[in-house]
């Protein structure tokens, strides 16, 4: 069976793509591996999916080539897909930080897109584990179907237990693309040596700012069995890299001599029961214990209460690794953005073939702007098609 495109990937990108191709005439067909489409979408922000961010823009991306997301995410803005939502009906609160979610289920976000998909008599087969691709005489030929354009839109190997792989990149260099090495991002980090102490207080947490490099964010960290969690320690992740270590600042938004200030208005106090005024209890008590200050702060000397203070501000981890594709929300690199226009998401050396979505080394920071980049990347390729 002949189509104009062949799209790989039934997710988010692969969804919106063919819905935008599908509405300006072309006769699509979407491939998906699994049962049934948008498996991630569901699974995403606690079953509400936070399908955008009010804040998006290219700085919030990662990539080898950081212009690269520049001109999709202009063409389709966050308040483009939020128009398209609201005219489904969709109802949707902003959490924090502009996150944008479902006030019902992350399974209207999928239906939307499969009425969209609809309006543009869009074929889909589920359940389709495509093995080869032959690509020749200008047509890609996938078991009974070809087409003149493919669009790889499968994803990245974070969470496998989805069904996640690296299909994408494997088709990739088969059609002689680069791939920047992937890895885990927006992922927990583990710790070990004498920081394994941290695992005691395992499910609690705490805003923090966390830093890595350059990258700060200020949001809450979890710790776990395995080490270190939560938000702030997502975004982090995404900068880390093995070898380096990271910063947390336990007290943000204190002024410098907070501390000493302390000793002169309430020179009774102790640093455990100051600290088990901003932090949970177990928190509090570890840190007095690691730092070692256990005296009533007029027995303390202020050069130690000063470097006290300055291990609350900067508290170095060494993290021992991440846990992995398994516990990564999204994956760093993938097709090298080298290989593609910005305007289309079209491979420069293969005519006809696109790659959207987290295919690409496009990484967006956590709160749903790796849906934006889909969608914006999804419209990009739909509209070049």
């Amino acid at each position: 069976m002949e189509y104009d495109a062949i799209i790989l990937g039934g997710g988010a990108a692969g969804l919106m793509c063919a819905a935008r191709a599908g509405q300006r005439g072309k006769r699509v067909v979407v491939l998906e591996k699994a049962e049934a489409p948008g498996k991630k979408i569901l699974i995403s922000g606690g079953g509400r999916c936070n399908f955008t961010n009010l804040h998006t823009a290219p700085d919030r991306y990662l990539s080898a080539n950081p212009h690269f997301a520049k001109s999709a995410l202009a063409r389709y803005t966050a308040a483009d897909f939020l128009e398209l939502v609201e005219s489904y009906g969709i109802a949707w609160h902003e959490k924090t930080l502009g996150q944008l979610f479902c006030d019902g289920s992350a399974r209207q976000i999928v239906e939307m897109l499969l009425t969209e998909c609809g309006k543009g008599g869009v074929e889909l087969r589920c359940g389709v584990d495509v093995g080869a691709v032959d690509h020749s005489n200008s047509l890609f030929r996938i078991g009974d179907v070809s087409a003149p354009a493919l669009v790889i839109a499968t994803g990245g190997p974070s969470i496998p237990k989805m069904g996640a792989t690296g299909f994408a990149y494997d088709l990739a260099r088969q059609c002689g693309l680069k791939v920047v090495e992937p890895r885990p991002a927006l992922v927990p980090l583990t710790l070990g040596g004498e920081e394994v102490l941290f695992r005691e207080i395992s499910g609690v947490s705490a805003p923090v700012l966390a830093s890595a490099g350059k990258a700060r964010f200020a949001e809450a960290a979890l710790f776990t069995h395995r080490g270190l969690s939560g938000p702030a320690i997502l975004q982090v992740s995404s900068y880390w890299k093995p070898g380096e270590p990271i910063a947390i600042d336990f007290l943000p938004g204190r002024s410098t001599g907070w501390l000493l200030e302390a000793k002169r208005t309430n020179p009774r106090a102790t640093l455990r029961s100051l600290l088990r005024e901003a932090l949970s209890d177990r928190l509090a008590d570890i840190l007095a214990e690691r730092l070692g200050c256990t005296a009533e702060l007029a027995n303390s000397p202020d050069k130690t209460l000063r470097e006290a203070e300055a291990k609350l501000a900067a508290w170095t981890f060494h993290p021992t690794g991440t846990e992995g594709f398994a516990k990564a929300e999204v994956t760093f690199g993938g097709i090298s953005t080298a290989e593609l226009s910005s305007q289309t998401m079209e491979a420069r050396k293969v005519p006809g073939l696109y790659a959207i979505g987290e295919a690409v080394d496009v990484t967006g920071w956590l709160g749903g702007y790796n849906f934006q980049w889909a969608w914006a990347s999804g419209v990009a390729a739909g509209e070049a098609l």
